[in-house]
């Protein structure tokens, strides 16, 4: 998997709606080195409404991913699912800083979206993760550690510094 394969080419589409399925797995975490999560398997679909003056984009991903559960620390398949949209302008240079709106500049042909798609993924990985079986009851979170009781040293030096306290 490459970086290009992301790549939609706008400029040569009709006005209208056009969709764009890509299949997710571990090899586009590793076009970010990212590797807190592993086992993607996903479909992203992007659908594009092409107007004359702007693009409307909505990016949609589901599949599942391997996760770790945070109280048994045993790892299992999650679940994801996330969306959202993005107004794509055209104007005199790049800006990205709004979260809902892009703007190209103008004469621009093509437009990555693997950034979006991999922001869609990180962000649809819940922060807390409890493995099903756990909920379930099959693992057992009961830890039975017999903690022996300390013993108490006794150091001298200690009760002569007592001394000069009275």
């Amino acid at each position: 998997m490459r970086m290009r394969d992301f790549d939609i080419v706008f400029s040569s589409l009709s006005l209208g709606e056009h969709q764009f399925l890509f299949e997710l797995n571990d090899t586009f975490f590793a076009l970010y080195d990212y590797t807190e999560h592993s086992k993607l398997k996903a479909i992203a679909e992007v659908t594009l409404h092409k107007h004359n003056t702007f693009l409307d984009l909505t990016f949609a991903v589901k599949g599942e991913i391997e996760v770790v559960c945070d109280r048994s620390n045993e790892p299992f398949m999650r679940k994801i699912k996330n969306s959202f949209g993005l107004m794509v302008k055209f104007g005199e240079t790049y800006d990205d800083t709004d979260d809902e709106n892009l703007i190209l500049p103008q004469g621009e042909y093509q437009l990555n979206v693997a950034q979006y798609i991999f922001e869609l993924v990180v962000l649809a990985i819940p922060a807390k993760n409890i493995h099903p079986d756990v909920k379930s009851g099959k693992i057992s979170l009961d830890y039975h550690i017999e903690e022996e009781p300390e013993e108490e040293i006794k150091d001298p030096r200690w009760d002569k510094l007592k001394d000069l306290l009275n």
